[in-house]
């Protein structure tokens, strides 16, 4: 028999792992929808002060085990090509 998701015991180090993560995606996503606009600037830096929190947070994961680790660094993966990558088409 399996546990229901909402009895499932979940640690506040995960919730705050998974948040700074979620917040680094998320601040990718707003530097590059911003570009051209009057807010690139701030958003650029709040981007970079996201990929430095989450690269710490990489660093400091590894005591959790590699998983937590490895899941920090595909989120800096994704953070880099959401910011690197031009995916529209010029003609």
């Amino acid at each position: 028999m399996s546990m229901p998701l909402s009895a499932w015991p979940v640690s506040p180090a995960v919730v705050v792992l998974g948040g700074i993560q979620l917040f680094g995606l998320i601040a990718a996503v707003v530097a590059r929808l911003a570009q051209g606009t009057r807010y690139e600037p701030v958003c650029q830096w709040g981007c970079v002060a996201a990929l430095g929190l989450v690269g710490g947070l990489c660093g400091y994961a590894i005591q959790f085990g590699p998983h937590a680790a490895a899941t920090s660094a595909v989120t800096l993966l994704l953070m880099t090509m959401i910011a690197v990558i031009d995916v529209r088409q010029r003609c």
